[in-house]
């Protein structure tokens, strides 16, 4: 349980919420332990007049002793019927306060959880799988509001609600009240090594869960290579071994939590035959009275459901407390890249400097980058070339600071990437990456997505500048149109100058475009090649390919291998040396000619 402790500032947030609750419950609860006083003092009361209205016979006396006693009866049930209306008003307010307030810190939970996952840095999501990051701000988070709403909320009625019933009945005679609740004890012991079973499994299953929704997930998203390869009988036998799994385990646990209510329902049931047994015994003694035993009995029933509950709120507050302890797993892990304390605002004029930078991906060991050194002045255009895995994407991450370097020094404009803040350093940089990620959304917010102050002309040049103004044409909203999840609606092609749209409406110091032309037809290509040679006039460019681009002159060209620079030079310098560039280079030309 001590997981939940982290609940605390959502509760002092919301304290006075919390606060009216307690005093609504106490005093619904007030309501609900004034009828057995009620019932007891009428029971008494006609016991004590039923003797003697038989004694009178059949007189005017007897009938207006008849009279007498109905109206006792009637009066004290019409004045029990408005207890039961105050208590359920009250009831109602106190659902109003306790479950509304849970809402609320579900509602606050949800975001933090989202806010923290945006702050993490890319290698978490390397090594976490997006079943698991949305089963835990989804299905944990809501386990966690049974804690802080009906767990709250019945806890604090138990409570309240056993301290005046037991009042109650010490008050009526202490000894009887000792018989009846000698039962709880067991109860207790019961609900304590039944809880410590249930909290073991409950681990286990939502970290199968959490597998569950990570399978379906991937499934969804890669359904098209599923049907592709005709693999979804293999995959319904996959996600139906991962399932049956979960399904047993469920299972399992419910025939643990199965064993509270029959306990309930039996230690109840004890508490209500003793109270039958002895205060029988003690009514025939003269000690108590009828309407005594009636008042016990009306106790026990009130207390019925409140302690019978108990085990279902135990089992939720365990559940609570391993989702709880899932949230926290995360929300602890702190982002290994963040802006620092003086963080300097990212005005880039567009000099770069790498400086016998290494840097190795933690989560594999891959030594990505090794002893790079690099200059690149204002208004350069660099292209980097090399096979897959050379390290060309790196260095754009390591330029966005996606990644800090392990060693060495990389530098904009003479101050280090590290001073900048995060934010600005990434919004003063146009970047198209090598995959194309759109949203389920229009054409037109997936180009703004790249500046959200933007206008409407700027966003149609951007599409102009990136050959997508006439695929937009076509479309049956044009901008307005709606790209379904990921840009299913468009082509690779489409999505790729999308993405370069998005980028160039940055109008960036600092463009990095990574083998985002790779799926565009030639023709287009040098459409866009030609548009972008004007636009990028004076702005620093890394052009990012696995291609010889002829149609740009490059100010250097750099041929990278195994997170090395090989090669550097301009074209013609490179065609000289007859190396990597070279050989690149003949093969492309005979390919075009073949072609």
């Amino acid at each position: 349980m001590k997981h939940l402790l982290s609940l605390r500032k959502y509760l002092l947030k919301y304290r006075l919420r919390l606060l009216l609750g307690i005093v609504f419950v106490t005093v619904s609860n007030l309501f609900a332990v004034l009828p057995p006083v009620v019932v007891r003092v009428t029971l008494d009361s006609v016991v004590a007049n039923i003797n003697s209205y038989r004694m009178l016979g059949d007189g005017l006396l007897a009938g207006t002793m008849q009279q007498y006693i109905f109206s006792l009866v009637l009066w004290n049930a019409l004045l029990i019927l408005g207890l039961a209306i105050l208590r359920g008003v009250f009831m109602f307010f106190m659902r109003q306060t306790i479950i509304v307030m849970s809402r609320h810190i579900e509602f606050d939970q949800k975001n933090e959880i989202y806010a923290h996952y945006q702050a993490l840095d890319t290698a978490f999501y390397k090594t976490h799988f997006t079943g698991d990051l949305m089963n835990r701000m989804s299905e944990d988070v809501s386990r966690v509001r049974q804690a802080t709403g009906p767990s709250i909320m019945y806890l604090i009625n138990l409570a309240v609600l056993a301290t005046m019933c037991i009042w109650g009945m010490l008050r009526v005679n202490p000894m009887l009240t000792l018989y009846v609740v000698a039962p709880l004890p067991l109860l207790a012991l019961c609900i304590y090594l039944v809880n410590k079973i249930i909290y073991r499994k409950t681990e286990k299953i939502q970290a199968q869960l959490s597998d569950l929704t990570t399978t379906a997930q991937e499934s969804y998203s890669g359904i098209r290579v599923i049907k592709s390869f005709a693999q979804e009988q293999n995959m319904l036998g996959f996600f139906n071994n991962t399932s049956e799994q979960y399904r047993k385990s469920a299972i399992n646990l419910s025939l643990t939590e199965a064993i509270y209510f029959p306990s309930m329902g039996l230690f109840i049931g004890l508490s209500t035959l003793l109270t039958v047994l002895i205060g029988g015994y003690l009514a025939i003694k003269g000690e108590v009275t009828v309407g005594n035993i009636a008042e016990f009995v009306i106790y026990i029933n009130l207390l019925m459901f409140p302690i019978s509950s108990l085990g279902w709120v135990a089992s939720m507050l365990q559940r609570a407390s391993v989702s709880q302890k899932r949230i926290d797993e995360f929300l602890l892990i702190q982002p290994k890249i963040s802006s620092p304390k003086a963080a300097l605002q990212a005005d880039l004029q567009g000099n770069i400097r790498f400086d016998q930078v290494n840097f190795t991906y933690s989560h594999t060991g891959i030594h990505a980058i090794k002893d790079l050194n690099l200059d690149i002045g204002k208004g350069q255009k660099i292209a980097i070339i090399g096979g897959t895995g050379s390290g060309k994407s790196t260095l754009a991450h390591l330029l966005l600071r996606m990644y800090d370097t392990d060693t060495g020094q990389l530098r904009l404009d003479e101050h280090s990437v590290k001073d900048f803040d995060l934010q600005s350093l990434r919004t003063a940089i146009g970047y198209a990456p090598q995959e194309s990620y759109l949203f389920s959304d229009t054409v037109y917010n997936n180009i703004r997505f790249g500046r959200h102050s933007a206008t409407e002309e700027e966003v149609k040049n951007a599409a102009r500048m990136a050959a997508l103004d006439k695929d937009i044409a076509s479309l049956s909203k044009g901008f307005d149109t709606v790209i379904g999840e990921r840009g299913v609606m468009l082509s690779g092609g489409q999505k790729q100058r999308l993405v370069l749209a998005r980028a160039l409406l940055k109008q960036s110091n600092i463009f990095l475009l990574d083998d985002c032309l790779s799926a565009v037809d030639t023709r287009t290509e040098q459409t866009i090649l030609g548009n972008l040679k004007e636009y990028l006039q004076g702005k620093t460019t890394i052009l990012i390919t696995h291609r010889i681009f002829l149609s740009w002159t490059f100010d250097q060209i750099i041929v990278l291998h195994e997170g090395s620079i090989v090669e550097q030079g301009t074209h013609e310098e490179l065609l000289q040396k007859n190396g990597r560039y070279a050989k690149l280079y003949r093969h492309q030309t005979q390919s075009q000619a073949n072609d």
